[in-house]
């Protein structure tokens, strides 16, 4: 039986917080999804809720994904963060944030879903950063 774990989805798109976590669920039946629509909610929801991984649009209003990635870094250390974007060239910043990882939207979710993995079981000597392509 799997361990489950806690994940949270940042996304101000409501369809895109709905697809995510129902393709989530089908490969992780143990976790537990909470979401918020903008980096704002997400301090709020890491501080009551303590994911142990967000995935996180970058584009958003009020306070994006990359500034969320700074403050939920200093908010929690140990939190893994996966950002993501339509915009491939977002890749450095996000990870100069503090992403532990990066996806492009679109890309194959067989790729996301492998990443989770090794960020919430992780394995010495890897590092699972990906652009999704």
């Amino acid at each position: 039986m799997e361990k489950p774990f806690q994940l949270l989805i940042v996304d101000d798109q409501p369809r895109a917080r709905q697809s995510l976590s129902a393709l989530l669920v089908i490969d992780f039946p143990q976790i537990i999804i909470f979401q918020a629509s903008n980096g704002k909610e997400a301090v709020n929801q890491v501080r009551i809720n303590n994911p142990d991984i967000v995935v996180m649009d970058v584009l958003m209003p009020e306070c994006d994904g990359l500034e969320a990635t700074h403050l939920l870094k200093a908010v929690s250390p140990r939190i893994r963060i996966i950002l993501y974007s339509m915009y491939p060239e977002y890749q450095t910043a996000a990870l100069s944030a503090g992403a532990d990882a990066f996806f492009t939207k679109g890309g194959p979710s067989k790729a996301l879903v492998s990443t989770i993995a090794a960020l919430i079981k992780p394995h010495e000597g890897t590092n699972p950063t990906c652009d999704g392509a």
